[in-house]
């Protein structure tokens, strides 16, 4: 077998963090006509082995780091940006723009900035830029759609010129895998100001970063066709020791599965995520290419417009999440490269536990609840799915477990970017989408999808109103004791089971394609990827 599979543990984040930098730290194609220029070796000025390509499903929604919180998005970004720390491969944080980062009182922590360092426009990096993105990221005005990531943070003030305080309203532990999140990352004041400027004009405040992104990041903006590529080219002045271990990398959009397979095989690809179940096979046995296995911190679920009928009914959710089952579903599907998903959240985050309440596989009691509710005989509904093949594989499984209790589903398929907005504004009956806890803390694998104030494109998608579960959420994110933050997230859990919003349906492998002269590729258990060790020996 050549498969490689990466296990994470929960890293259980101290009160306080203290640490300080050492020097050396951060220290198909086959007809397809979405082509980077420099796919083809002899058509470019620099050797293959300069170019790392890897292929993409879409556009990015955004490439500003505050602009989108999705997958593509974020992969790209987090080779463009930096923010104050980051998550490494063991998940544990480590410094970046901010040399130490320690929580001085139980709401106070203070950052040291690097000094010497520059943007990709030539701006320079101090205690005031920091304050900008920080402060741009939580404005209201600019809604940002990862500002509730930062929604604590109440101040951010700037000592001297090296030196901030981020004031948040409550102690919060988490703090720093929040600020290393893509969402956290520190951009260029120009590009803030740029950003500003668009909104006075009545334009996106996120489109001035489409047409030249500018961070700190290993890689610096080349070019954007879209819907074809992004290239990004190293960046021969970052700040830190451990450069960019390729010259250039591009992301292709290569939206057809199988399409980006062929890719893989003969070449013109590097690295191609995600590889799907049924196809991960096909990779391992081809000649130069192997799949790397990640697990996962990502819950695919069916998720319920709880502001429409029938769906304002939580019986009706309970029934319908009676109804699918979970193990068919992975072992048919997944061909059993992921974990059934009971609760919302995977093992490995911090805040799961096997003792919540949940909701078991029962055709009679479902059918029972569907009467109960009013539904004797089913109903007819929609889901709504974006044009992922597996995905498509999921709709269609579900499409035929509900039709046992009555309920006859029409499945409403589009682009990725249309789902997404539709989903976003509660455009949708029953929907299939995915949470990955990024920051592996069950804050942001439950506050974010299931706390009020976050409806719509924050992440509540269901837009589920729930005052307990508010509660219980805010009292969880302010709780310094450990074992009663997880007490707490045990009893959301179980509030959740009697709700029901989502069905949860598995927590997936991530199975990456990649070819045999890539080293120093790894994935986050959220998805996205870490391309700085990145080499290429052909």
């Amino acid at each position: 077998m050549k498969r490689k599979k990466t296990l994470f543990t929960a890293a259980i984040l101290a009160s306080s963090l203290i640490f300080t930098a050492c020097a050396s730290e951060p220290d198909e194609n086959g007809g397809n006509d979405n082509q980077s220029p420099d796919n083809n070796a002899e058509n470019s000025g620099e050797s293959a082995s300069g170019d790392l390509r890897i292929g993409i499903v879409s556009d990015p929604v955004s490439l500003d780091p505050h602009g989108a919180n999705e997958n593509v998005s974020n992969s790209i970004n987090n080779t463009i940006y930096d923010g104050l720390v980051y998550q490494d491969e063991n998940m544990e944080i480590q410094p970046a723009l901010a040399e130490s980062l320690e929580q001085i009182e139980d709401t106070v922590w203070e950052a040291k900035i690097r000094e010497g360092v520059t943007f990709h426009d030539g701006s320079e990096l101090n205690a005031e830029v920091v304050k900008m993105s920080l402060d741009r990221v939580r404005d209201e005005e600019v809604a940002s759609p990862v500002g509730f990531l930062f929604g604590m943070i109440t101040d951010v003030s700037v000592v001297d010129d090296f030196t901030v305080h981020i004031e948040t309203e409550f102690p919060f532990a988490p703090l720093p895998a929040h600020l290393a999140h893509t969402g956290g990352s520190i951009i260029s004041p120009e590009l803030v100001e740029a950003s500003y400027e668009a909104m006075e004009n009545g334009d996106n405040p996120f489109s001035a970063a489409n047409d030249s992104p500018s961070g700190t990041g290993y890689f610096q903006f080349d070019e954007h066709v879209s819907g074809e590529y992004v290239r990004l080219v190293k960046n021969e002045d970052y700040w830190a020791e451990e450069e960019a271990g390729v010259n250039s990398v591009t992301f292709n959009v290569i939206p057809e599965d199988l399409t980006r397979i062929g890719e893989l095989e003969t070449g013109g690809i590097h690295i191609t995520y995600p590889v799907n179940p049924s196809d991960v096979d096909r990779v391992e046995n081809a000649d130069g290419t192997s799949i790397q296995q990640v697990s996962s911190s990502r819950m695919e679920y069916l998720g319920f417009n709880t502001e429409v009928e029938p769906f304002d009914d939580p019986r009706v959710r309970q029934a319908l999440h009676m109804a699918i089952n979970k193990e068919d579903m992975v072992d048919g599907v997944l061909n059993d490269l992921g974990t059934v998903a009971h609760g919302p959240l995977a093992p490995d985050v911090l805040g799961y536990s096997e003792d919540i309440d949940y909701i078991e596989h029962n055709l009679e009691a479902a059918r029972e609840l569907l009467a109960e509710a009013g539904y004797p005989d089913g109903f007819e509904t929609t889901i709504l799915t974006d044009d992922e093949r597996q995905r498509q594989d999921i709709a269609q499984l579900i499409q035929h477990q509900l039709s046992e209790i009555g309920v006859e589903v029409d499945i409403d398929m589009t682009e990725f970017g249309t789902y997404l907005e539709r989903a976003q504004q509660g455009e949708t009956e029953m929907f299939l989408g995915s949470w990955g806890t990024v920051t592996m803390d069950g804050d942001y694998g439950l506050y974010a999808v299931f706390h009020s104030d976050n409806k719509g494109v924050p992440g509540n998608r269901s837009f589920i109103e729930n005052e307990r579960i508010d509660e219980l959420l805010d009292q969880a994110r302010q709780e310094t004791d450990q074992d009663i933050r997880l007490d707490l997230y045990e009893e959301v859990q179980n509030e959740l089971a009697e709700e029901s919003p989502y069905a949860y349906l598995f927590f997936p492998d991530l199975n990456a394609g990649v070819r045999d002269e890539v080293e120093g590729f790894w994935q986050y258990p959220s998805g996205f990827y870490f391309l700085r060790d990145v080499t290429l020996n052909d």
